[in-house]
C-alpha cells in the first residue's frame, strides 16, 4: 500500500482529575449532569508545535503516526461485529487542548480525538505509567474527586467493564498502546468555566509510548463518554491554522459559534451527517465525488458509501493529517494530477507522499488543478495550500492525500483554515473559510 500521510494534531488541554483508587473516595452510583455553563474556548495546537522541525519533517512524523491512526480505525470498523475479540480504539489524535482537573486544578495537556469517546488520564497510585509533560494527577489532592459504581450509566456504556469494588475499564489501541483503570468523576475546567462530575478515566497501568506528548486523551466522539455527550452540548467548531506555521494557535469553541460572536455565514457549505449503528463514535460524511481541474472523475457511486455490515464510509476526522481515500477512488485522483501537472513525478519516497513532482531549482509559482469535494449538498472546493505541499529545499511539490483500504478519511490539512461545525442536533457538517489565527 502507499505511504500514508497522517498529521497527529494534539489538543494542549488541561486535565486535572480523572480517576482515583478505592482507598480514597466515596462511589456514585448515579451521574450528576451539569447544570453550570458548558461553553468554552480554549486554545489547541499542534502535537510537534515547538520543536525546531522542518515542514517535510512535521509531515514524515505525521506519517508515521498517521499509518497507526489508520490502521486504528480501520480495525474498529471491521471489529464492531465481532463480540469476542477486545475493541480496537482510535487512540492519539493531532491536537492537543489545554485543560485542568480536580479542587484545587491541576493543569494538564491531552489529546484531542474526535474519533473515540473516553476521557482518561494518568493517576496515582501508577502501577506503569509513561513519562508525561506534567505530574501525573493524584486522586488524593482533590476534594472534588469521587468513583463511579458499577450501576452508573457511563460504566454501563464501557465496551467491556469489569466491576469488583470498582468500575473497572481497559482501552487498547492499534499500536498496542494501552490505558487501564477505574472510572470516576471530577471536576474539569476548560480556560475560566469549571464543569462538575465528569466522567472520565482514571490509568494506573498505562503502557505503549503513543500518548507521551500529553496526559491522556479527551474523547469527542459521538458515544455516551465522550466530552461532547457529557456536556449536552450539540454543537462544537474548531478552526485549525495552517501546518505551514505551527506557532499559530488553533482554536476549539464548544457550543453555538454564535455564543463566541462568529456570525460568518458566507461561503458556507453544510452536508448531512450520517451514523453508523456498528461504528456510532465516528462522523460520517456521505462523499459523492471529486473533481480535479476540471474532469468529474470517474469514481465508482459505492466506492465512498458507507456499507450495511458497517465498513466502509468515509469519516471526517482532527486526529488525521491528510486524507486518504479508497484505493480505488485514489487511483483516479493520482492519475488525474500526474496528467494535470507539467512537471516531472518524483517516485524516490523520501518525503512518505504518495504523489509528488520535482521543482525545478528556480521555481516560484506552479500551477495545480483545482480540487473540489463533492459532498451531499456541498461542492467543497480546496484552497491550494489544504491539498498540495511545496518544499523547494527538497525541491518537492507533493499531494497530501494516501490511499487506504476499506475506509476513507477526510484529514486536516484539508481542513485548514475553515471553522469546522458539527452540529449532532441537525445532524449537520458545516465548513466555512476562514483566518484561524484571527479568532
Amino acid at each position: 500500500m502507499p505511504s500514508l500521510l497522517s498529521f497527529v494534531l494534539l489538543l494542549s488541554v488541561t486535565l486535572m482529575a480523572l480517576l482515583a483508587s478505592p482507598a480514597f473516595s466515596t462511589s456514585r452510583g448515579t451521574l450528576e449532569r451539569p447544570q453550570v455553563k458548558t461553553r468554552f474556548r480554549v486554545n489547541l495546537k499542534y502535537v510537534d508545535s515547538g520543536k525546531n522541525l522542518t515542514k517535510f519533517q512535521r509531515i514524515q512524523r505525521g506519517i508515521k503516526r498517521g499509518n497507526h491512526r489508520l490502521q486504528r480505525l480501520w480495525g474498529m470498523a471491521l471489529d464492531s461485529n465481532d463480540v469476542v475479540q477486545a475493541p480496537v480504539h482510535a487512540g492519539n489524535g493531532e491536537f492537543l487542548m489545554k485543560l485542568a482537573i480536580g479542587t484545587p486544578p491541576g493543569t494538564y495537556s491531552a489529546v484531542l480525538d474526535t474519533g473515540s469517546d473516553l476521557i482518561w488520564t494518568q493517576c496515582k497510585p501508577c502501577t506503569d505509567c509513561y513519562d508525561q509533560p506534567t505530574p501525573i494527577f493524584d486522586p488524593k489532592s482533590s476534594s472534588s474527586f469521587s468513583k463511579l459504581s458499577c450501576s452508573n450509566d457511563l460504566c454501563k456504556s464501557l465496551p467491556q467493564p469489569t466491576c469488583k469494588n470498582d468500575c473497572e475499564y481497559l482501552y487498547t489501541y492499534g499500536d498496542y498502546s494501552s490505558t487501564q483503570g477505574i472510572l470516576a468523576q471530577e471536576t474539569f475546567t476548560f480556560g475560566d468555566v469549571s464543569v462538575p462530575h465528569i466522567g472520565f478515566g482514571c490509568g494506573q497501568d498505562n503502557e505503549g509510548d503513543g500518548f507521551s506528548q500529553g496526559a491522556g486523551i479527551v474523547g469527542f466522539g459521538r458515544g455516551p463518554l465522550s466530552l461532547v455527550s457529557q456536556l449536552n452540548e450539540p454543537q462544537f467548531s474548531y478552526c485549525l491554522t495552517s501546518i505551514d506555521d505551527n506557532s499559530k494557535t488553533s482554536t476549539l469553541f464548544m457550543g453555538p459559534k454564535e455564543s463566541f460572536n462568529i456570525t460568518k455565514t458566507e461561503s458556507i457549505k453544510t452536508t448531512p451527517l450520517i451514523q453508523n449503528p456498528s461504528q456510532p463514535s465516528f462522523y460520517y460524511l456521505s462523499l459523492e465525488g471529486i473533481t480535479v481541474g476540471d474532469a468529474r472523475l470517474p469514481i465508482n457511486p459505492s466506492t465512498f458509501e458507507l456499507q450495511e455490515d458497517g465498513t466502509g464510509g468515509v469519516i471526517i476526522d482532527s486526529g488525521t493529517t491528510i486524507t486518504y481515500l479508497e484505493q480505488s477512488g485514489f487511483d483516479l485522483v493520482k492519475k488525474e494530477f500526474t496528467s494535470r501537472i507539467n512537471l516531472p513525478v518524483d517516485d524516490s519516497g523520501a518525503t512518505g507522499l504518495d504523489v509528488c513532482f520535482r521543482l525545478p531549482a528556480d521555481s516560484k509559482d506552479v500551477e495545480v488543478p483545482k480540487l473540489v469535494f463533492h459532498f451531499k449538498d456541498a461542492d467543497l472546493e480546496l484552497p491550494g495550500e489544504n491539498y498540495m505541499i511545496g518544499d523547494s529545499t527538497m525541491g518537492v511539490l507533493c499531494l497530501a492525500m494516501g490511499a487506504s483500504s476499506g475506509m476513507s478519511i477526510f484529514g486536516n490539512i484539508q481542513q485548514q483554515n475553515m471553522l469546522v461545525t458539527y452540529d449532532i442536533g441537525k445532524e449537520t457538517a458545516s465548513f466555512t473559510p476562514t483566518q484561524c489565527d484571527n479568532l
